[in-house]
């Protein structure tokens, strides 16, 4: 198998196992050869830390792409996560459309909410314009509520595989996109992802832990990412990074310390076993 290389465009939170300290280790302990670049850096991630120190990288942006560019540098893949404004939005768009190899592959997370809302500093016109950057993708990556803010559908906390299928079919409404979407749970002590590939859907239904940790979709988007530019399907790449985020909270849940984060590095070799 050719040796990958993928661009991961998300924000460096310095302390805290989310962002570019999860997507880095994980993508290149997946065998990819793997690039950043960072759309901010944080002291820590904003999740339960207070006083945290923010730097913007918008600016850096697009001298980035114009060194690239003259470097005639090229990716195999883009994996997007957490964005800070839609002016990065933007930027990255133009990325994607002006370094990429033949066939490559865009993976976007489009991280900007949960639990039924936005993340604070997000507004409508935000979850517009990820959405714009949705359709842009060949694999999407949201959660329920992200879902829902792309595609305009009323959030619900409980629902039916009806109200999913009808996500799923909005969301690849404007584009033939794969869509992996996460945290969709018909049954009190189970959750799972649900996999909709070519009209086609595919639920993998795994144990539900009470207990969560930050940074856990960060965890999921990676080893997807990863798992995929190895040569695995959809749907198998779905599997594996929900079986590995399963480990990383089990991991973590008894160590009340370690509340800022999940321990996905004491489990990596059952993630790299799992793509021998």
């Amino acid at each position: 198998m050719a040796y990958k290389r993928i661009l991961t465009i998300q924000d460096i939170s310095c302390l805290g196992q989310c962002s570019l300290t999860v997507a880095l280790p994980i993508l290149s302990a997946c065998g990819i050869e793997t690039c950043v670049l960072p759309s901010a850096v944080l002291s820590t991630h904003t999740g339960g830390f207070t006083g945290y120190t923010f730097r913007d990288l918008t600016d850096d942006m697009p001298e980035i792409l114009l060194h690239w560019e003259k470097e005639k540098l090229s990716f195999d893949g883009f994996y997007t996560g957490y964005l800070g404004s839609k002016t990065q939005i933007d930027y990255v768009k133009k990325i994607m459309n002006s370094v990429g190899n033949a066939g490559n592959v865009k993976i976007v997370d489009p991280a900007m909410a949960d639990g039924g809302k936005l993340y604070p500093g997000f507004d409508e016109s935000f979850a517009a314009a990820m959405g714009s950057l949705c359709d842009e993708a060949d694999i999407i990556l949201p959660n329920i509520t992200e879902a829902c803010l792309i595609t305009k559908t009323d959030y619900k906390e409980k629902y039916d595989e009806e109200y999913i299928d009808s996500l799923l079919k909005r969301l690849t409404e404007k584009s033939e996109k794969t869509v992996i979407l996460t945290g969709v749970s018909f049954e009190e002590n189970s959750t799972g992802v649900m996999v909709y590939e070519n009209g086609n859907k595919k639920y993998y239904k795994h144990e539900k832990i009470s207990k969560g940790c930050h940074g856990t979709g960060d965890i999921f988007a990676s080893a997807f990412a990863g798992s995929f530019l190895k040569g695995k399907d959809a749907y198998t790449s779905a599997v594996i990074a929900a079986d590995y985020v399963v480990d990383c909270i089990k991991e973590t849940i008894h160590d009340e310390a370690h509340w800022y984060g999940a321990k996905f590095e004491p489990v990596l070799g059952k993630l790299i076993g799992r793509l021998a």
